[in-house]
């Protein structure tokens, strides 16, 4: 059947039939203009009520990685069902025009305001509790001293994995998993974080479900509040109940069923987001935000929430986009529950083009620091592994670049294992780039070649193909002339296997292998011979809530090779939010989270929260903080390095150095990339360099 809505601006015509139900739930689709959208519910134009029934199911978290007594610690979402069923998710609340009812189904007639006989609630939930055992790879749990409440940081393909080999199959019914203080990571990468959970058709049971969580005296850090969470992820189901969250890797992304559709993220997004693609889906890829969140990349979801009341009652709930905002419908409303959070329809996302322009010159001179070493270090990652029109000649480096590290040798996939490979990048010539290498090594630069990268899975489980990697790399090193290497293994390689609990003696074969392997290549090149480590925050500062998987997966090989270490530089920017040595949880973005996940290097700290397993300090001139162009800013940069190396705090700092003075022989700082500095207009090294080199050399001791 067809039908006509009338918006207040406009037409919004819509062609709505009854679909078979795909996953447990009813469904219908809807037409607007060419394009077709599936949504739960009954029809619209039946002018009926139809309800979903629910189950209800409270999980009980039990981490492995945190004791409690001699128990493992636990964060059980029983307490808060009582709270769920009195919220707007299943009573009924004023939503103005919407009138009283359940948010799924105000959300809905918001959406098709012309029908007005017509509803969609959930039934009184069936309420069936679990308990989920989170080892220590899978998860950590963040704790604030100063309040005493806790948050979990949970892997969510494990968890909804571990959910529905519990719950099977429950015919016509919508699984409504609960967890309380609980965000999420996925792809297995606590790199890639943070949500409030998930939703669509589970592909191994068939079940219609949302998993979020139920937000209850929670940190101070974190921003939404009590049923947030859990609305946010039902309206997505709603506008998208046939989307496959384990369809979310690499190209299946694309292939997976649901509602496809473009938008930007808006103007009051923050600043690295704004203009930025939100995805193809209802929701943002991976973090399944709405275009009403505001937070930035790597830190909790946060958007400013929408009070309900009713009886005495106030919950928040999460305000969303309606199709027609996705749609590009003109006229309104586009949000809910309030219908000015978002006034304007959606503006599309501009196609991708094929290949890359040329870089462009920068339109300023680079700075050129002064004579004389004061043992601080502007480093950068210099990314040759674009097309021949994207990339531009080291020769071209801003002299303030003191460290360039040259991306990437990676594995060889069609050699042995550990077997490395490098060439000079696209288009380049071989003897030239050669050339770049020497002429910046006459100028007193290093150049170090960074293995890995983001990506490349690396492996060196058996002992006997260490030669491979130890001779692959020596050809590498002495082919272009390197000064040393960069070792930039990132998750999911060099995990930490089950049963790998002390750093100080690792058994995980990648591990022991691979520092086996670079003392062999110190003892080779000699005493200056360079080597440096990149680890993401998981792998360094992630092992002091937790050791085990990728959380800490970096420590191990940091004290074994700390003799032979040149520097290392945590990337403060692949990371989730974390915990610094006064107790408190910091996310990243800003001169706490730098100072205060800089510490655990420079101070030392309990790995896994053990004082049994104490991590000890590094010396502060092989510690450097790294940064990345894309979202950092430079006065960010400018004021963290200064509170580190001088003890001076700026405005607003709330994590206090454990030595008042700061570290004044700390090396430097880090930043990928070169390339976008240089597209920048030199705007991170002509500020950042001058700083750094101009520091009085440090005590002598």
């Amino acid at each position: 059947m067809r039908l006509k809505l009338v918006c207040l601006l406009s037409f919004f015509v819509l062609m709505l039939r009854f679909a078979a139900a795909q996953g447990t739930v009813p469904t219908f689709t809807h037409t607007v203009g060419d394009k077709s959208y599936t949504v739960m519910g009954g029809d619209p134009g039946e002018e009926k009520t139809t309800t979903v029934p629910t189950v209800l199911v409270p999980v009980t978290l039990e981490f492995e990685s945190k004791k409690q007594a001699g128990r493992s610690f636990r964060l059980d979402a029983g307490a808060d069902v009582p709270r769920v069923l009195h919220s707007p998710v299943f009573s009924q609340f004023p939503f103005g025009a919407s009138g009283t009812t359940q948010y799924a189904d105000a959300m809905l007639r918001a959406t098709f305001p012309k029908s007005a006989g017509w509803h969609t609630l959930l039934g009184k939930p069936e309420v069936k509790p679990i308990t989920v055992t989170i080892p220590a790879g899978f998860g950590y749990v963040l704790t604030s001293k100063k309040s005493g409440s806790a948050l979990a940081v949970v892997d969510l393909q494990f968890l909804q994995k571990e959910v529905f080999k519990q719950v099977p199959k429950q015919d016509g019914k919508l699984v409504l998993a609960l967890t309380h203080n609980t965000t999420y990571y996925v792809l297995g990468d606590a790199t890639v974080c943070c949500s409030w959970g998930t939703h669509g058709v589970d592909g191994t049971t068939g079940n219609s479900f949302v998993l979020a969580s139920y937000l209850h005296d929670a940190p101070a850090i974190v921003e939404d509040k009590d049923v947030q969470p859990l609305t946010q992820q039902l309206a997505e189901f709603v506008n998208d109940p046939l989307y496959d969250p384990q369809m979310e890797e690499g190209a299946n992304y694309a292939k997976g069923p649901g509602n496809r559709v473009s938008w930007m993220r808006p103007s009051f997004a923050e600043g690295g987001d704004q203009g930025r693609c939100g995805g193809t889906r209802v929701s943002t890829r991976y973090f399944l935000l709405e275009p009403t969140d505001t937070n930035p990349k790597n830190n909790f979801p946060a958007s400013k929430g929408f009070v309900a009341k009713a009886g005495g009652d106030s919950y928040h709930v999460q305000n969303v986009a309606l199709l027609p905002w996705y749609a590009g419908a003109s006229g309104s409303p586009y949000s809910f529950p309030d219908a000015k959070v978002l006034t304007e329809a959606a503006k599309p996302c501009p196609e991708r083009r094929a290949g890359a322009t040329s870089p462009s010159r920068p339109t300023v001179e680079a700075i050129v620091p002064p004579s004389g070493d004061n043992s601080h270090r502007l480093i950068g990652y210099w990314a040759g592994y674009g097309s021949a029109s994207s990339t531009f000649p080291l020769r071209e480096v801003s002299p303030q670049w003191d460290y360039i590290l040259v991306a990437f040798a990676t594995p060889d996939k069609n050699a042995p294992e550990g077997t490395m490979q490098f060439h000079a990048p696209t288009g380049m010539d071989e003897a030239a780039f050669k050339a770049d290498i020497a002429t910046l090594k006459s100028k007193g630069k290093k150049v170090m070649i960074s293995l890995g990268g983001g990506g490349q899975h690396f492996t060196l489980a058996n002992p006997e193909r260490v030669p491979n990697y130890v001779a692959s790399v020596t050809k590498i090193v002495e082919e272009y002339g390197f000064d040393g290497i960069d070792i930039d293994f990132e998750s999911p390689s060099l995990s930490i296997d089950p049963g790998d609990t002390d750093f100080q003696h690792p058994t995980t074969p990648s591990i022991v292998n691979l520092i086996n392997a670079l003392r062999q290549l110190h003892d080779h090149f000699g005493e200056k011979f360079m080597i440096s480590l990149v680890p993401e925050g998981t792998q360094i500062p992630g092992g002091y809530p937790s050791y085990g998987g990728q959380f800490g997966s970096y420590l191990a090989i940091t004290y074994a090779i700390r003799d032979i270490l040149t520097f290392i530089d945590v990337q403060d920017y692949n990371t989730p939010p974390l915990q610094g040595l006064d107790g408190e949880i910091y996310q990243a973005g800003n001169v706490d989270y730098h100072a205060a996940m800089t510490e655990l290097l420079l101070h030392g700290f309990n790995v896994g929260g053990d004082p049994a397993h104490f991590f000890p300090p590094l010396p502060a001139k092989q510690v450097a903080v790294g940064f990345l162009t894309g979202d950092a800013r430079p006065s960010e940069v400018n004021q963290a390095m200064e509170y580190i190396i001088t003890g001076k705090a700026p405005a607003g700092t709330t994590y206090k150095l454990r030595r008042t003075g700061g570290y004044p022989e700390m090396i430097g700082a880090m930043f990928w990339t070169i390339d976008a500095d240089r597209r920048g207009n030199y705007n991170f090294s002509n500020s950042v360099g001058p700083l750094l080199h101009g520091y009085p050399p440090p005590p002598s001791k």
